[in-house]
């Protein structure tokens, strides 16, 4: 008997899941609560870090299951369930082949060189050869739904790709103004964009045409099994009956109450897609569900800006930090972490608590810079062009006491903090915070200097002197409904509940408090997706015994 699979949400997870499901004999139905689709997949930069994937080869990396698992467990600070872990690392190739060989255009590519965000850790990957993403994807092929795929505010030129913006860092690559043209003739897109594009066609050649502006409400259970999900469209409910249904709404970062009761710091300024309020947790939740990770999120570092400048208010601050000639301090006018740190660790660098003053002790906080960061890179969270000013909304001062002065810090532990730092720079190595001894930290300073501290060690001592605040946001949660490796979703005592499975930012991530590398939210999610679909499905990936 063919399987009724339910699929709710359409970022990576869903359409993975649907896709899979699909080709294991389900009858697949997608709901999506946005009128368009995507998900934060969409808005992202779409790679995946897969570990052992391969493409590796290709480059002559030499990567292992068991050196990947190495490294995650040095990351985990008991954070990670190991099994958890090792059904990411098992099912993660799998998933990656099984796109590639199924019909349809989803494709990936390795991206060279580019380093895991621990690469030091045991087992980390200095070298690079984990991270994918997509090439290039003519949306012209998606026909009317070409313009339903959420475009992303934070890639607002969707004719780039990651491998344009040199691999992410903070100095972009030119483009030839006509390679731009000949990829706008048919509307050709990188970066998350192509990701979400492949997978929808994928889903459109095999009849499957998600149904959006459709909230999931409730789930419906009979005799223990959940054999049904409540819908909302249009201001009218209606019931959709599923042998499995598979929760891959997002987190909840978007709800308020949720976070303060969950979160465990300041999350003042989320980048995901707005409609991410926390819908499947809660669904999971009243039919008791055992939580997991909840206080943990992707963090990423924001500064605000106008909304005529970007939509959502807000631009990402990552590679920007990691450049010359820029520092952060805190109120006292201090340093406090490593700038240039990969962008979820650094989010934790918001939690510290200064005990006495029963308050964060980083926030506010901003990032300084000088003319002569200016001069070389322009105002780097915004992409704007050498020696051009920055915009009127970024303070500035001809000094560093009269910034301190506007900032509202003491002007002598400003003076101090960069005196010092211009004295490490020119003795080649921050002993504070040990900037520019990662990997991570070279790649994505100045390509100037790729094999020197100097990528990202510079001073300040170029007036004008610049700063913007920096606020805590993030990607999106990541705690949510545990699940064993097939992806069910577990009651409070542990069992499975028949029939509900979880994949993405709705469930407890396998990756605990940690980020291994680029693409490590996505993958996650398409990786339990595509095994979530292949037990919906009655295919399961892994076997019941090794549950």
């Amino acid at each position: 008997m063919t399987r009724k699979v339910i699929v709710l949400g359409t970022g990576g997870a869903g359409l993975t899941a649907a896709i899979a499901a699909h080709d294991c004999g389900a009858d697949v139905t997608v709901f999506e609560k946005h009128d368009q689709i995507g998900g934060t997949t969409a808005w992202s930069g779409g790679m995946i870090w897969v570990p052992n994937n391969r493409h590796e080869q290709h480059l002559g990396v030499d990567d292992s299951r068991e050196k990947a698992l190495t490294y995650l467990m040095s990351l985990s600070h008991g954070l990670i369930d190991q099994g958890m872990a090792e059904a990411f690392l098992d099912a993660g190739p799998a998933m990656v082949e099984y796109l590639e060989d199924a019909p349809g255009p989803v494709q990936f590519r390795p991206i060279p060189e580019f380093p895991d965000y621990h690469a030091e850790h045991p087992g980390g990957m200095p070298g690079g050869g984990r991270s994918l993403d997509c090439p290039l994807y003519p949306f012209d092929e998606l026909g009317p739904w070409s313009e339903r795929v959420t475009r992303s505010p934070y890639y607002p030129d969707p004719r780039y790709s990651i491998f344009d913006s040199s691999i992410g860092q903070a100095i972009p690559q030119p483009v030839a103004p006509d390679e731009l043209d000949r990829r706008g003739q048919r509307d050709e897109r990188g970066s998350g964009q192509a990701l979400i594009g492949r997978l929808l066609k994928a889903c459109l050649e095999r009849g499957i045409e998600p149904q959006t502006g459709c909230r999931a409400q409730r789930l419906i259970q009979r005799d223990g099994r959940v054999c049904a999900v409540e819908i909302e469209r249009d201001g009218e409910t209606f019931i959709a009956e599923a042998d499995a249904v598979i929760l891959a709404t997002g987190g909840f970062e978007w709800d308020e109450e949720l976070k303060r009761a969950f979160i465990r710091g300041p999350l003042t300024h989320p980048v995901s897609i707005p409609t991410n309020t926390g819908d499947g947790l809660k669904m999971a939740m009243r039919i008791g569900a055992k939580l997991g990770n909840m206080r943990e999120a992707w963090w990423m570092p924001v500064h605000e800006v106008p909304r005529e400048d970007v939509s959502t208010g807000v631009v990402l601050v990552a590679g920007s930090r990691a450049l010359p000639r820029s520092i952060m301090v805190n109120r006292k006018g201090r340093r406090f972490v490593n700038e240039a740190a990969n962008y979820n660790a650094f989010g934790a660098a918001f939690h510290e608590q200064d005990v006495s003053a029963f308050d964060y002790a980083n926030l506010p906080c901003w990032m300084i810079f000088d003319r002569g960061y200016v001069d070389q890179y322009g105002f780097g969270m915004m992409g704007g062009v050498p020696g051009a000013e920055p915009p009127q909304w970024v303070m500035r001062a001809d000094s560093l006491a009269g910034l301190a002065q506007r900032l509202d810090i003491p002007a002598e532990a400003l003076e101090a903090t960069i005196g010092h730092w211009n004295g490490m720079v020119a003795a080649g190595r921050d002993s504070d915070f040990h900037r520019g001894e990662a990997a991570h930290d070279i790649w994505w300073g100045d390509p100037a200097h790729r094999d020197s501290p100097a990528a990202t060690l510079g001073p300040l001592d170029r007036g004008p002197f610049y700063a913007v605040e920096i606020k805590s946001g993030a990607l999106g949660t990541k705690g949510g409904p545990q699940t064993d490796r097939n992806a069910r979703v577990l009651d409070v005592d542990g069992a499975p509940i028949a029939g509900l499975y979880a994949a993405g930012n709705v469930m407890a991530s396998a990756m605990g408090m940690t980020y291994g590398g680029p693409g490590g939210t996505i993958a996650p999610g398409m990786v339990f997706g595509f095994v979530a679909a292949r037990h919906a499905a009655g295919q399961p990936f892994f076997a019941e015994e090794q549950q």
